[in-house]
């Protein structure tokens, strides 16, 4: 099976072709919110290097948030676009299981955080062991500190990964059990998505390009000032 897979929930842009669990091209650019620019030029560069088209690959996959609101549209947005009209399944997939999906082959709590500003993060922790990643809890967007409370629980070895991993490392900076994760291993990764869509294939999930959403966990900055703007404004009446 050959699936297309990308993510462009954070700065970090990335776009893979699988067959099955095997990556046969990938590519990867921190090109930090010029994804509307250099995501399709990456696609066709991974296709062509492999000499193949859209036509060629049986699913698309996509990491469907949370993360930046323009990254998780333009993603979402894409994969419905290339899987339009062609019965194919359409995989959106969490962009903290993929995350965690980077770091398979280590063992112990693996915890992606992704920057959320005002110091909260998209959060969720998954028990990675002998290659099985087990999730914990639901992806949210907490605060940091909210999420070295919960971490200070585990008594084995703990690992960060996603563009907040500074902000956790800070935050948990007294717990003996984190570990460093290797620099490759922090970002975004179009490989890692579609591993997680596999699974979900094998699993009998078949979604289509109506069917896939972006999950955004909060609501836009815009609509959020303006709750707030609205809210001072009553105050004052």
């Amino acid at each position: 099976m050959k699936i297309l897979s990308i993510d462009t929930t954070a700065n970090t842009a990335s776009v893979a072709v699988l067959e099955d669990t095997t990556l046969l091209a990938l590519q990867t650019a921190n090109a930090k919110n010029t994804h509307s620019e250099v995501l399709l030029p990456m696609i066709k560069s991974c296709l062509d290097s492999l000499k193949l088209t859209a036509a060629d690959m049986d699913a698309f996959a996509c990491s469907a948030g949370p993360g930046s609101f323009t990254g998780v549209r333009i993603g979402a947005a894409t994969v419905k676009g290339l899987a339009f009209g062609t019965d194919k399944p359409c995989i959106g997939v969490s962009s903290l299981e993929a995350l965690a999906e980077n770091l398979n082959g280590f063992n112990g709590i693996i915890c992606p955080a992704m920057n959320a500003r005002r110091g909260q993060v998209y959060s969720a922790q998954f028990r990675m062991k002998d290659g099985v990643c087990t999730r914990l809890c639901e992806d949210d967007c907490v605060m940091a500190d909210h999420v070295a409370e919960q971490l200070a629980a585990y008594d084995e070895p703990i690992y960060f990964t996603g563009d907040g991993a500074e902000l956790m490392i800070k935050a948990t900076a007294e717990n003996k059990n984190i570990r460093s994760t290797p620099e490759l291993l922090l970002y975004q990764n179009g490989y890692s998505v579609g591993v997680c869509a596999y699974r979900k294939l094998m699993a009998g999930e078949q979604g289509t390009d109506r069917e896939l959403s972006p999950v955004y966990l909060r609501k836009p900055q815009a609509e959020r000032e303006r709750e707030e703007r609205l809210a001072a404004e009553a105050q004052k009446n």
